[in-house]
Parts: C-alpha cells; structure tokens; sequence
C-alpha cells in the first residue's frame, strides 16, 4: 500500500555534532520508511536551519541526507520541497541535480483525491508585521543577486549566524492571543481544501475544522513527528526509531 509522508522543520545544522549526528540517523531512517512504501514525500519548508544556494557552491555537510533524498527520486519517488523562512535561498540544485520539485511560495495539490493547501506557516502570526516586511526584503530578487556576491564562506556563515539570531528572538516574541495560522487554514477550508498542511510553529497538531483538517507537521528538534496519509485519510505520527 503506497503511502504519502509529510514532513518540516528538521533544520539540519541547528544543534551540537553529537545532536545533529544523532538526527541525521533518525531521518536516515524515516527516508528508507519513504523508500519502502512512500509514493510521494512533502517537505514543507526548513529542513535546514540555513541554506544558502550559490549558482556553483552548496553549503557544506548534509552529504547523506542529500545523497539519499536523490535515491527516493532516481526510485520513482516523488518529493516535493517548499521552501521555509530558514532555506528560501535555495537555487536550482534540488531540482536539477537530485530531482525534486521545489516550490518558492504556499501551493495547492490533488493527492488521493483530497485537495490540499501547504503553507510553510511563516508570516501568519497575528502580530508579526516586522517579519511580514522583512520577508518581502529578503526574497527579492536584487537582494538575492546583492548578496550572491559574497564570498559563500562570508554568506553562508551570515546566514547562519542570522538564522540564530531569528530563532532566539522568536522563540521569545509574543504574537498575541490569536492564532494567525489556525484562522489561515480555516479561511481556506471554507474556501473549498480539504487538507490544509503547515510547519513553522514547531507545534505539532491535527484539528478537525469543519469538512477538512488541519496539520500542523511540528519538528525533529523535540517531537520528531511527521504526517502520513493513505488512501485519502491523513494523521499525524511521532518517528520512534
């Protein structure tokens, strides 16, 4: 029985060596799961804490996880990767040289007869305005082209040192009461989805909203936990191994 899987927020390259060895293992193996029974895999924004693409330099590290997400393409597998707020910068090495589809911004797919929106989730925080702005900055095309100028060893060690910076600051931040991203993935279930799948949060959840669900995927930094869906019907599961 073919199985679709949905995952986010690993961000490899986040902890210590001995924390980030011990991930890798853990999603080494949930990757041969894929490859036993998976149809397709959805990775929805931020499996790397930082990336920054260069047109001939990638960052450094990550060479299994890499190797084995293009053994699931060369066996048939279908892996779509969205692109989060920590691993936008992303160029054309996933698509042309492991194979994947790659997604800049939130889209829509049929997948065993339900629809289903996936949204990465960042910039629907009720009070998160200065993000909003920076995000527009950030994914422009001249900033992209402004920063590509740096020195990928200059680049790439910004980039990560921001990427820190982001996380600490929003790991304190208060976003009011309202949950901007629970009222998004309602807004489109009236709007006719059926699935409506986000990360970001780090939260894990899966809420019934009125005809169609919504999932949040949550992390491998503290749940390791991932969506599966089989024959039309999603839940949201917890990687023991």
């Amino acid at each position: 029985m073919s199985k679709v899987y949905f995952i986010s927020d690993v961000h490899l390259g986040l902890e210590s060596k001995e924390k980030e060895k011990a991930k890798e293992e853990r999603l080494l193996a949930f990757l041969d799961q894929v490859m036993e029974d998976g149809q397709q895999l959805f990775i929805v924004g931020d499996l790397f804490d930082a990336w920054i693409e260069y047109r001939t330099v990638i960052p450094k590290g990550h060479h299994r996880v890499l190797a084995k997400l293009e053994d699931l393409c060369l066996r048939g597998i279908t892996i779509h990767y969205l692109a989060g707020n920590h691993d936008f910068w992303m160029r054309d090495y996933f698509r042309d040289e492991l194979g994947m589809k790659t997604y800049a911004d939130a889209f829509d797919i049929q997948v065993d007869g339900k629809k289903i929106l996936l949204h990465h989730g960042d910039g629907l925080a009720t009070n998160d305005t200065g993000y909003k702005m920076l995000k527009k900055v950030l994914r422009n095309r001249l900033s992209i082209w402004l920063y590509s100028w740096l020195h990928p060893d200059i680049g790439i060690a910004l980039a990560r040192s921001s990427s820190k910076k982001s996380r600490d600051y929003t790991s304190t931040k208060d976003y009011g009461e309202g949950d901007g991203m629970l009222h998004f993935a309602s807004q489109k279930i009236d709007e006719g989805y059926d699935i409506v799948i986000m990360g970001h949060r780090h939260e894990p959840a899966c809420r019934e909203i009125g005809r169609g669900v919504y999932i949040n995927l949550g992390d491998w930094i503290s749940h390791n936990t991932y969506a599966e869906m089989v024959n039309g019907v999603i839940a949201m599961k917890t990687w023991k191994i």
